[in-house]
């Protein structure tokens, strides 16, 4: 199945993405961003950087949970990853933004 991107409104009124896998998991959510446009360029960026596993960074949290980052060339963070509970998992979650994120669809639930 394929993935999506879905496009909501935060309680602040600020925009956020999910990128979901073809099953609705979550495997990478943006940061908040104070215009629809710019969530739009975020999931751009996405699919720009996706195909570069230079821009992944697989980190620990303070818990020793995996998790992952997806960065744009100038360093910024693009999204994060849910915590894994293994390196395996997390590395799985990078796969599926590759394999998911170029042709994924976008879906504006921020107009609800």
């Amino acid at each position: 199945m394929a993935g999506k991107f879905e496009i909501k409104k935060a309680t602040n009124g600020e925009f956020l993405f999910n990128l979901l896998a073809g099953n609705g998991q979550i495997i990478l959510s943006s940061e908040l961003y104070k215009a629809k446009a710019s969530a739009q360029n975020g999931i751009e960026s996405v699919r720009k950087n996706c195909g570069d596993d230079n821009r992944f960074t697989r980190d620990l949290s303070n818990n020793n949970k995996p998790y992952f980052t997806l960065k744009a060339r100038n360093g910024e963070i693009i999204g994060r990853s849910q915590m894994y509970a293994s390196e395996e998992s997390r590395d799985n979650g990078i796969a599926s933004v590759k394999n998911h994120a170029p042709d994924a669809t976008v879906v504006d639930l921020s107009v609800a």
